[in-house]
């Protein structure tokens, strides 16, 4: 999986956990956009900070699933539709 920070947003303070629970290869963001699935993670602001690319289901499955145990919520949980170019978006809630 790839990721990148988007440049002049702030991170979250939740996210060195982010990058200590997820094996992430840092990248371009449009690099990150090309692969098959988007995470997008929300800061306090409500801004969209950080992508995470997955190349395949599974590897987009897993990234959600440890979002989750970090208790983050995914906003399109019961959407198929991607928003802002994303297919999971994480943020607390």
């Amino acid at each position: 999986m790839k990721t990148s920070l988007l440049d002049g947003i702030k991170p979250a303070k939740f996210d060195k956990h982010i990058i200590g629970n997820l094996l992430l290869d840092v990248a371009p963001p449009d690099e990150v956009r090309q692969e098959a699935l988007i995470v997008g993670v929300r800061n306090a602001d409500g801004q969209i900070y950080r992508l995470i690319g997955a190349s395949t289901h599974n590897s987009f499955m897993n990234a959600v699933e440890e979002l989750f145990d970090l208790g983050l919520t995914d906003e399109l949980q019961e959407t198929d539709e991607p928003v802002e170019g994303c297919d999971a978006i994480f943020s607390e809630q």
